[in-house]
């Protein structure tokens, strides 16, 4: 079996029942049927959060199986495979990491529409994070022209959605993979993507918030080059 992963149709869901599937008493981890707990992935952390009446979640992970499991704080009373828990996320944690990560999609957005560069790395922690792009230059007066374009995105406040399409319509449009490696695997059918409304459009199986003024004030913190073909944007959010 595999979990299902509630945060893909919905990320402002902060707490869930769900039934245990598995129990690892040796990590002290629990597997569910369903969560709203994101995993990690593509440069977004994992989530932390409590499952009620066992303890605190520290870490989460997705097997290869595709089955979904949450560390429990050194301790913790572990549940019976089969027992309902309730799981709660650490909301102020996940907001502030769609908002960074809305932000990246932002500035991916706008470094494709005017320089048609792809994404060769990112990373994020909650209310930073860094881009490398295929760019042949990098300079503190283009850091400070992408924060203007950023935020007058934000400003706008276009709406973010979220769609599946079959693979084979995806594969038409191949702005949607914007990574100098195409990662994602054929048997990922439909494909997530994140639409950020008449800027970018882009696959992605992370969570974000649901239109760009909710982003807040982004600033360009850094620009560095990594080497000739690859340079590095560094963002973080105001408070």
């Amino acid at each position: 079996m595999t979990t299902e992963l509630l945060y893909l149709t919905d990320a402002y869901l902060r707490d869930f029942d769900a039934d245990v599937v598995a129990v690892d008493a040796q990590r002290g981890a629990v597997a569910l049927g369903r969560t709203a707990f994101f995993p990690g992935g593509g440069g977004q952390p994992h989530d932390t959060g409590a499952l009620n009446g066992s303890g605190a979640v520290l870490r989460v992970s997705r097997d290869p199986g595709g089955v979904v499991w949450h560390e429990l704080a050194p301790g913790a009373t572990l549940p019976a495979p089969g027992a309902t828990v309730h799981g709660v996320l650490d909301w102020e944690r996940r907001h502030l990491l769609m908002r960074t990560h809305t932000a990246l999609h932002l500035l991916n957005g706008v470094i494709w529409l005017d320089h048609g560069a792809q994404v060769t790395g990112a990373d994020m922690t909650p209310g930073a994070g860094r881009a490398d792009f295929s760019l042949p230059a990098m300079s503190q007066e283009f850091g400070r022209e992408v924060e203007a374009r950023v935020n007058a995105q934000v400003a706008l406040d276009l709406p973010i959605r979220v769609v599946f399409l079959p693979r084979a319509q995806a594969d038409e449009d191949r702005s949607l993979i914007r990574s100098k490696a195409n990662l994602i695997p054929r048997t990922i059918d439909p494909l997530r993507v994140v639409d950020v409304v008449g800027l970018d459009r882009q696959a992605d199986s992370g969570t974000h918030v649901a239109s760009t003024r909710e982003v807040g004030t982004v600033r360009v913190t850094g620009t560095r080059s990594k080497g000739r073909d690859n340079k590095r944007v560094r963002i973080a959010l105001a408070e």
